[in-house]
């Protein structure tokens, strides 16, 4: 019952109700007591301007309401306050006045109001009508468009995801310039409102797969969503697995390849990563280079990451393993070599493996939050210094350090990150098996590491697609990558409704 209460997905309970209700969510003809109610709201909240003016063209009282951070200074200065303040005439005939503003939304009530505010609008009230006016003056502090930090490429493009979702949904539209690319965009959150938008091909992806996702995301209950990691963590299939169920890029050219397989790409507003599912084991070692070289050379490094993942697992428990149970498949010579070396180790294999993964483990969280100059020195410090030091004391043998080296290396060369961390986790698990029943151990953990893949779900879809369900079409682009011409349709994992995506056949450039 207790470990029910912490990690059972309980319903949410009813949203309680707000303390301060307004007496009438209508707005009242009164420009002053439209004023003071909204400070009444706002209290304590010294971000929110209110101008006072005359409007010129109609000689109505008005009031300008927005909050100063999220706000274009220029536009609210040029575009609204002076054509309503100096600018003379009877205005359009809509709304009584003239304005050089882009979007103006009549609005009845005052909760539509306060969340206007909040998004960024600002508010124009005037004397003696009941409907104010947001008007389309957003404008907030903003990065510019930069090389992604994570997810490095040599030849593909050198624009990354931002914290704004439309600049977001422009660079994705920039792949997919065709109409059938349709965007759902969701609000989330109590206190938040974030908005999770939701890109998909309509003649492609397939509909079951996008009420999943929709349901998922509008069922959430919480205060706010704060980035993509967060959305993937609420909605995933399975929370207790240390597998990610949903790739996370930061890749406009990444994400617009997944939607033309027939993927569905999340972007969350404030967040400067786009989710991907549904998704597969195998996505995980792909990436958009592998579609820029030479297939051959896109096959071995996608073979390379293959065997990268395994040795990243396993190196450690084998190592413990072989020299706490199954010593007798070590060449004598080497046996001897490792009995020199270990004969100074007051530690068994076990405490040996995991005193070093646990200061690697350290080591790269410091090089991860400090400062990137001073992140590499401390890898430098760490790796050599260190290294060398621990060797000298006697406390770790050079056989192990060989072995974390190795171990260390191999992670760095899987290309997603979630993955990485999940392979980090997987390890110590391992080691433990191994401490305990050597390489029958290893073989214990590789099962149950594959029956959960068999059993895993991204969005509803098998995880260990194409080889369990078995998809032999889709064994094109997975431990391989054939010719680009040879892979004529779209992954069948993806339930694609429209499977061809290009011509079958090779020009040649003669014409035939």
């Amino acid at each position: 019952m207790l470990f029910s209460n912490w990690f059972g997905r309980k319903k949410y309970r009813s949203v309680p109700e707000q303390i301060n209700q307004p007496p009438s969510d209508t707005i009242s003809a009164s420009l002053a007591q439209n004023i003071t109610y909204l400070h009444s709201q706002f209290c304590q909240t010294p971000d929110l301007v209110v101008r006072h003016f005359m409007i010129k063209q109609s000689g109505d009282q008005a009031a300008l309401v927005y909050l100063s951070g999220l706000i274009d200074k220029n536009a609210i200065n040029n575009n609204v306050l002076r054509p309503l303040q100096f600018e003379t005439g009877s205005g359009n005939s809509e709304y009584g006045f003239t304005i050089n503003v882009g979007q103006i939304n009549p609005l009845l009530s005052w909760p539509q109001i306060e969340s206007a505010i909040l998004h960024g609008s600002s508010i124009l009230f005037v004397g003696g009508r009941t409907e104010v006016y947001a008007l389309g003056t957003q404008g907030w502090p903003q990065r510019a468009i930069e090389d992604p930090q994570i997810e490095a490429s040599l030849k593909g493009a050198h624009q990354g995801f931002v914290e704004t979702g439309s600049q977001n949904i422009a660079l994705i539209r920039r792949y997919i310039q065709n109409r059938e690319l349709k965007i759902i965009e969701l609000t989330v959150g109590r206190r938040g409102n974030s908005l999770v938008s939701i890109l998909y091909l309509a003649d492609v992806a397939h509909p079951e797969v996008l009420k999943e996702l929709q349901d998922r995301i509008q069922q959430l209950d919480v205060d706010v969503i704060i980035n993509t990691g967060e959305l993937a963590e609420l909605i995933e299939d399975n929370p207790f697995s240390p597998f990610p169920q949903f790739i996370t890029t930061e890749r406009p050219d990444a994400a617009a390849s997944q939607i033309l397989q027939g993927r569905f790409a999340v972007v969350v507003d404030r967040s400067p990563s786009v989710l991907i599912a549904p998704v597969a084991f195998m996505s995980f070692f792909q990436n958009i280079d592998d579609y820029s070289t030479r297939w051959s050379i896109a096959t071995f490094i996608r073979l390379l990451r293959i065997l990268a993942f395994f040795v990243a697992v396993f190196l450690p428990a084998f190592y413990i393993a072989v020299i706490s149970f199954n010593f007798e498949i070590i060449p004598v010579k080497l046996l001897l070599t490792i009995g020199e070396f270990r004969g100074r180790v007051p530690f068994p294999p076990f405490v040996e493996a995991i005193l070093m993964e646990v200061t690697l483990e350290m080591m790269r969280e410091a090089g991860v939050r400090l400062p990137a100059p001073v992140g590499q020195t401390v890898g430098i410090v760490g790796g050599i210094v260190i290294g060398q030091a621990i060797v000298q004391a006697g406390l770790i043998s050079n056989i192990m350090v060989i072995v974390v080296a190795f171990t260390a290396i191999a992670s760095f060369i899987l290309p997603n990150y979630d993955m990485v961390a999940a392979v980090r986790l997987i390890r110590f698990g391992m080691m433990i098996a191994a401490s305990m029943f050597g390489i029958v151990g290893i073989i214990i953990g590789l099962m149950t590491m594959i029956g959960h893949l068999i059993a895993l779900e991204s969005l509803g879809t098998p995880y260990s697609t194409p080889f369990a369900p078995v998809r032999f079409a889709d064994w094109k682009d997975t431990f391989v990558r054939l010719p680009l011409w040879k892979m004529g349709k779209r992954p069948l994992g993806t339930r694609a409704t429209q499977s061809q995506r290009q011509g079958s056949n090779r020009p040649k450039g003669d014409g035939k």
